[in-house]
């Protein structure tokens, strides 16, 4: 007879729910359709961070600049981390209520590889085909496991509309020696059999808000903003959509055609590639510098106030540098939504 599962009470928001043995306290929710705030899902980031005030638990091995030894003593837990030895009371730092209400359990599906194709030089379009369908909101992401004698998953969000759910799109960004992305280009051909896990992520889109929409990314940060973008246009919401795009060079731009296309059909929307690397580049007649400043300077023309929805998705230093801006220029810290994009250590 198996251990019983331990029970979690989440306050204030009265949420209970099992863990099992072994089980992380953000795996039990994932399990059973709880979302909770989340981020690396591996002890890095502090998404999850919260206040344990009652029971016995162990951590897993987590950063501790996601948790300091300061905190630590002052009860402080990671979800992702947290192993339950009883029953615990559990205080959130954060919480959303539109999050909450969306849940959708996590679970896995087998996925076939049905191509790979570039669309720069370092960033490619993964295809897969599911046997079931994947339930998901746009800007959602899931793990994608690769077969073989060492276990590699990565986390990557989808490309496409959640109308989609039985192929999905994935626009990835090669890293030199990557250990996923370097198959990309070999190995993982049309065939092959992956695992998909999900869906994870609290950055998706909120419906039947008023006011702007501004989406901000770099490098493989296009896959659910594009997703975000056609979800959006497919809901038949009208809305001012600004669309900006951190890039080094013309070189590293891709889907200019489509955007060109989705800008003619839809008056509303505008896409604005931002590059850094193009002082030199006297063909360029588009903004140059780095993205995080053509939307503060875009903020304060059209002076949104709090009347705007910011969806950032990117490599962490992009991220970090955009959110001083949108506070700045009177964004409220609850219609800012972002996901940081880091490479893998391994």
């Amino acid at each position: 007879m198996g251990t019983p599962a331990n029970v979690v009470r989440l306050q204030p928001v009265g949420i209970e729910f099992e863990v099992e043995e072994n089980e992380t306290v953000l795996d039990a929710a994932f399990r059973q359709g709880i979302a909770l705030p989340h981020g690396c899902k591996e002890g890095q980031c502090s998404a999850c961070k919260c206040v344990l005030t009652g029971g016995e638990v162990e951590l897993k091995k987590y950063s501790t600049f996601a948790l300091n030894e300061m905190e630590r003593g002052q009860d402080y837990i990671l979800l992702c981390r947290t192993l339950a030895y009883s029953d615990l009371e559990v205080e959130l730092l954060n919480y959303d209520e539109e999050v909450l209400s969306k849940s959708i359990p996590v679970r896995d599906f087998t996925g076939t590889v049905t191509s790979v194709s570039a669309l720069t030089h370092d960033i490619r379009l993964l295809e897969i085909s599911l046997e079931q369908p994947l339930k998901f909101w746009a800007g959602q992401y899931v793990d994608i496991t690769l077969p073989g004698a060492e276990t590699i998953t990565r986390s990557f969000s989808m490309a496409n509309s959640p109308i989609e759910g039985e192929k999905l799109t994935f626009i990835i960004k090669k890293y030199p020696n990557g250990r996923f992305s370097s198959r990309l280009d070999g190995d993982l051909s049309a065939g092959t059999a992956v695992g998909i896990r999900g869906p994870y992520g609290t950055c998706f889109r909120r419906e039947n808000r008023a006011g702007a929409i501004v989406l901000v990314g770099g490098g493989s940060g296009m896959s659910p903003l594009w997703s975000i973008l056609h979800d959006h246009i497919e809901s038949g919401e009208a809305r001012p959509v600004h669309f900006f795009y951190g890039a080094r060079t013309r070189n590293d731009l891709f889907y200019l055609d489509r955007f060109a296309e989705l800008a003619a059909r839809h008056p509303e929307f505008k896409f604005i590639p931002v590059l850094s690397h193009a002082a030199d580049d006297a063909a360029w007649s588009g903004a140059k510098g780095f993205v995080h400043e053509a939307v503060g300077a875009h903020l304060r023309n059209a002076r949104y106030g709090e009347d705007v929805d910011v969806y950032a998705c990117g490599p962490s230093p992009m991220i970090e540098a955009l959110v001083p801006v949108l506070q700045l220029n009177d964004v409220e810290s609850d219609r800012i939504f972002f996901d940081k994009f880091t490479p893998a250590n391994n």
